[in-house]
């Protein structure tokens, strides 16, 4: 008998036109790819938030590291999955808003193959020297780079990075320049200032912020709106007079362009949910980074002010991924 309703109800639906995907989603795994190594902030969000969405699905929720091409491999991959639902992507900005502008081919249209979920966290950046710096504040910083242009290094994550970026925004809207010094990474790049082999770095927040308590390197200024809650004694560029350099490094949920409207929804329900648990705001507010869980609409509209900013920078500063 139930066989029979069933198949009823499956011929009621097709003849009233009910799209194929009407059986209950989740029925399977759902893979969240990671496209940078594990270990990272981007990989530390999608294993804080795959357990609560297995949780909340029904489904094991596994995370996939697909690392290469500065993101833009794992990217391209979630491009080219079915749109089902059954593949996400948790990456930072890079592979959104700057690769595009550094790399010549690339594996997909950053604005038009994804269907946007959230950005789901950001955190500042964070001007730090050398705990024996003669340097102390950012008129110092200014001042020294006018007085010996293209002197100062300043470390990077890697060319194009946000701290890269940030660094060239900061000469840009100072009339100054530097040495740019781009490691294979941030933890090299922080070992070197550590060991005072360069003089500054725009580094995320929560990348520096033991050996700021620790006193190993100084904080001079943060690149947020306002001041961070896990730093409030150290000011803000705009607080310390540089204008425009408000720049946060962000990470995001994604998902293959065409995703059914009830799956989308569902998807971003779950992880808005899963950002909002007390306990995963709690691991991230320690450590200076703060839930943003917007829409799919505030979303896109971030994410075209971001990709034309950091192109405008990237075209100015003649920057290049090599």
């Amino acid at each position: 008998m139930n066989k029979l309703l069933s198949t009823f109800c499956l011929a009621v639906a097709a003849l009233a036109g009910v799209p194929a995907h009407a059986a209950p989603w989740p029925e399977k795994q759902i893979t969240i790819v990671v496209p940078f190594p594990p270990g990272g902030s981007t990989d530390t969000l999608a294993r804080a938030i795959a357990p609560k969405l297995q949780e909340q699905l029904g489904q094991n929720v596994i995370v996939d590291n697909k690392a290469g091409a500065t993101g833009t491999i794992g990217a391209g991959q979630v491009t080219r999955s079915a749109p089902d639902g059954y593949t996400l992507l948790v990456t930072s900005l890079g592979p959104l808003v700057i690769a595009p502008h550094l790399i010549k081919t690339m594996p997909y249209d950053a604005l038009k193959d994804f269907d946007l979920l959230t950005v789901a966290v950001q955190a500042p950046n964070v001007l730090v020297v050398p705990a024996a710096s003669p340097l102390k504040t950012v008129a110092d910083v200014i001042a020294a780079a006018k007085k010996d242009p293209g002197k100062m290094s300043l470390a990077s994550s890697g060319n194009g990075s946000s701290d890269h970026l940030t660094a060239e925004l900061f000469w840009l809207q100072t009339g100054t320049s530097g040495t740019h010094v781009p490691y294979k990474g941030g933890a090299p790049a922080i070992q070197d200032l550590l060991g005072g082999q360069v003089d500054a770095s725009f580094q995320n927040v929560n990348a520096v912020m033991q050996h700021i308590k620790g006193g190993k390197l100084r904080a001079i200024a943060v690149t947020g709106e306002k001041r961070s809650a896990v730093l409030p004694e150290v000011p803000t560029l705009a607080e310390s007079g540089v204008k425009g350099v408000d720049v946060y490094s962000w990470q995001a949920v994604a998902a293959p362009k065409g995703l059914p409207a009830d799956v989308k929804s569902k998807l971003h329900a779950a992880v808005v949910t899963a950002l909002n648990d007390p306990q995963i705001r709690k691991q991230f507010a320690d450590i200076g980074i703060e839930v943003v869980a917007n829409t799919p609409e505030q979303f896109a509209a971030f994410q075209q002010a971001e990709f034309a900013r950091w192109k405008s920078v990237i075209e100015t500063r003649k920057i290049t991924a090599n």
